[in-house]
């Protein structure tokens, strides 16, 4: 299924209709492509995430993914699953708790904690679990969902 094709299968959920405690969440595996392409289109080369013989010497003890990379699959979730289409994003504030590696599999989870009826905002913890249930990013986001 091409992006155009998937497109058509995000999930519609008028304001009324979501709760709090409502969660959704999708699952990514990082991959190398996935981290140099962020990278071109971007333009943040730091070796930390293109250089293995220079990432091997850090900290980290190799490659790691940008951390606005993982981040950026939280859009993912608000804009296709939980408020769905027609959802402003508004905020977001950002931890980061720890590295993400080519192969890690992460999941994010959104979860509504807040609703204000007169502005139909939506206020969601938004973190990011990787395959041994470490947090890695944890956040909160502020939505707006139009009908």
């Amino acid at each position: 299924m091409n992006i155009y094709e998937k497109a058509k299968h995000v999930v519609e959920r008028s304001y009324a209709d979501i709760n709090i405690g409502d969660i959704a969440e999708i699952v990514k595996t990082i991959t190398d492509e996935d981290i140099v392409a962020f990278a071109r289109l971007t333009g943040d080369v730091n070796p930390i995430h293109l250089d293995e013989e220079f990432a091997r010497q850090t900290f980290f003890k190799g490659r790691i993914a940008h951390g606005m990379l993982t981040a950026s699959f939280i859009s993912t979730v608000l804009g296709t699953q939980l408020p769905g289409t027609n959802t402003i994003y508004l905020s977001q504030n950002l931890k980061f708790k720890a590295p993400v590696k080519i192969g890690d599999t992460i999941t994010v989870v959104a979860e509504v904690i807040e609703k204000r009826d007169d502005k139909k905002l939506i206020k969601l913890r938004t973190n990011l679990v990787n395959q041994d249930g470490k947090v890695v990013v944890e956040g909160e986001a502020m939505v707006m969902k139009m009908e």
